[in-house]
């Protein structure tokens, strides 16, 4: 397994609730709510709602070996029946995308077996779109897909596809089908492959990736691996094959599947674009009840970069918990290490061989400038004469334009005996940021050092008491890793001490009038002593992560002041009163917080495009568009302290 999966992460979840209902708590993909407005591809089951193909969270549900479900005159549907009215009446909530079953439908393959099989999945038809592929209990297992005419292929042909919105086509002998369907945003084929793949149907597998170059790939097929006790999987012989034959060369499959082989497994194969490759088993039927129609969920999180498996088994869950029999009670959901568990994946780094990430192209000053736009500033061409190439020293007396036309221009200097590298060009950027470029502070304690830009004695934001509400934006990146001391670092401020403000509530009378911090757990730290209140209301967030670009805004509408972190409302937000700044006419600062109107140590990290509007601004009109696909946060655990 590959660093980047989690290990038997059941600690972390919620066990399965007694009623039919979500099969983790706060599992990705599951209990999913979405927008309301739906793509057209979406279907809508009878109780089951409307799929969102938009929302950045869908599940994928793989159903395993059937067969025992369906084995001549002991055959019991009753299992499977329940599993898709699940799927059917879950399919809004857990926002399910699609379904694909991995063969053996059947244990013998005749036709009153198939035919009752294909009876039961219309439970499903209509609600959510699936696949099934031929297993070797389905067809006879001698052949490859150049067999021809059997009960299998009339029943689970291409016909029965043809009415999905996913169905794409299917290889001429009609045993592999392709399907793609649109969830999180974008496109994704699925491969469904017979048990045993001929020369022509590898072939037409190819063409099939050729035909949709951009689309990540998750391959389904019967035979694939087998595992040992421990789960650790092995490709099979028609595995390998299928590995060298059509795998390894097409990096846009990152995810096969397959059953046959029990116990369940996984591993990780690295393709020949050195990326990885999930190879899993998935097969219960040697479990209580023939695998009691058991399935496994693939909830895609495309926020988190995560995939989160379960596997349950929604027949069990229907049932009265007081009536459960021991068998049923202890199958109702599997925990174990090929069970459940999370794959950490990068999409748009593992896909970005074959569908790059087209970034944004910069935003021109006169598109972010919002009525009431008081100052803006950005480190590119249109907010200094000469930005230096990447790398190189910003200059001390290098002046950068406030973009709103207000004459709030910062000229940039270095603190105390700080050398050329405490200031830098840099073309790191946060990907929402209107321009392409930022600057790289280098400020730290021990001795004290850094670099600010100041705004000019007369500016007009020196005296600005912003008494109907403001906002104040910025974009930050901490380094990775975070070194040295930098408790209490400032990233924005005005100086001039609050004291003399006739402010004397606050923590100390030569703190700023406003300033925006650091504190040594790497809480933000907003604290502003208002125009009208004598106060000093402070908000607090949570522990920022470091290597990441993050959006910070503050809002006050006149009466309390929200800060924000990637259009989130952070939770430390005081409801004290607050009105205006308690500004003195004197200089606005980014990259450090002045003491007594004296500098310690300055920013030490990456910041961009930073804005200040003398009114509240919606989350909509932020520099950086509220965007659910937007990162999470992340932040270590570290001990806590007050300022």
């Amino acid at each position: 397994m590959s660093a980047g999966e989690e290990q038997n992460p059941v600690h972390r979840r919620a066990l399965l609730r007694a009623a039919v209902a979500v099969p983790a708590a706060g599992a990705a993909g599951m209990a999913l709510a979405g927008p309301a407005a739906a793509h057209a591809q979406a279907s809508e089951g009878a109780r089951g709602g409307r799929f969102d193909a938009e929302s950045p969270r869908f599940a994928l549900a793989v159903l395993p070996d059937t067969q025992y479900l369906f084995d001549a005159d002991s055959a019991d549907p009753t299992p499977l029946r329940e599993t898709f009215r699940y799927l059917a009446a879950e399919r809004a909530s857990a926002n399910i995308a699609f379904m694909t079953h991995l063969g053996d439908v059947t244990e013998h393959g005749t036709e009153d077996e198939i035919e009752l099989a294909a009876d039961t999945f219309r439970t499903l038809h209509g609600k959510v779109p699936y696949s099934v592929l031929a297993g070797n209990h389905d067809i006879r297992s001698s052949t490859d897909d150049q067999r021809g005419d059997s009960a299998y292929l009339a029943a689970f042909g291409p016909a029965r596809y043809a009415s999905m919105p996913t169905y794409g086509g299917a290889s001429p002998d009609g045993y592999n089908t392709y399907h793609v369907l649109r969830a999180g945003g974008r496109e994704w084929l699925v491969l469904a492959l017979d048990w045993r793949v001929s020369d022509k149907g590898l072939r037409w597998a190819q063409e099939v990736l050729d035909k949709h170059p951009t689309l990540p790939a998750v391959l389904t097929t019967h035979d694939i691996a087998w595992a040992d006790d421990e789960g650790r999987a092995t490709l099979s012989g028609n595995g390998d094959r299928l590995w060298n034959g059509l795998i390894r060369g097409n990096d846009q499959i990152f995810l096969a599947l397959g059953g046959h082989y029990w116990p369940p497994g996984r591993t990780v194969l690295v393709n020949d674009s050195d990326n990885d490759v999930h190879v899993h088993i998935t097969n219960y039927q040697d479990r209580y009840y023939g695998g009691a129609g058991m399935i496994r969920t693939y909830g895609f999180d495309l926020v988190r970069g995560v995939i989160d498996v379960e596997t349950f088994s929604p027949w069990f869950l229907a049932r009265d918990p007081e009536k459960r029999s021991p068998l049923e009670a202890e199958t109702i959901e599997l925990t174990g290490d090929v069970d459940r568990f999370s794959l950490t994946i990068d999409f748009d780094e593992r896909f970005a061989g074959f569908a790059p990430v087209i970034p944004p192209a910069p935003r021109p000053p006169s598109a972010v400038m919002p009525r009431g736009t008081l100052a803006y500033w950005r480190f590119d061409a249109s907010g200094t004469r000469a930005p230096g190439a990447p790398g190189t020293p910003v200059a001390d007396g290098v002046v950068v334009r406030d973009l709103s036309g207000h004459g709030n221009d910062l000229t940039v200097s270095r603190l105390h005996s700080s050398g050329p590298d405490a200031l830098t060009w840099s073309e790191d950027h946060h990907p929402g940021q209107p321009a392409r470029a930022s600057l790289r502070f280098d400020g730290g304690k021990s001795p004290d050092r850094g670099a600010i830009l100041t705004t000019a004695a007369q500016a007009p934001l020196n005296a600005e008491k912003f008494m109907r509400g403001y906002t104040i934006e910025t974009f930050v990146r901490l380094p990775e890793p975070f070194e040295g001391d930098h408790s209490w670092m400032g990233i924005l401020s005005w100086q001039g001490r609050s004291g003399d403000a006739g402010k004397t509530t606050g923590w100390s009378p030569l703190e700023p009038t406003c300033s925006l911090n650091l504190s040594p757990e790497r809480f933000l730290q907003f604290v502003v002593y208002p125009h009208r209140q004598d106060a000093d209301p402070t908000s607090w967030s949570h522990a920022v992560p470091v290597g990441r670009w993050m959006h910070i805004a503050v809002v006050n509408d006149g009466r309390r002041t929200v800060l924000y972190v990637d259009g989130s409302k952070i939770a430390r937000n005081p409801t004290q009163p607050s009105t205006g700044i308690a500004t003195l006419g004197k200089p606005f600062i980014l990259g450090a917080t002045s003491f007594d109107e004296r500098f310690g140590q300055g920013f030490y990290g990456w910041m961009g495009d930073t804005r200040i509007v003398g009114r509240p601004l919606s989350r909509e009109e932020f520099l950086a568009p509220v965007d659910q696909s937007a990162g999470l946060l992340t932040g270590s655990p570290v001990r806590r302290a007050s300022r």
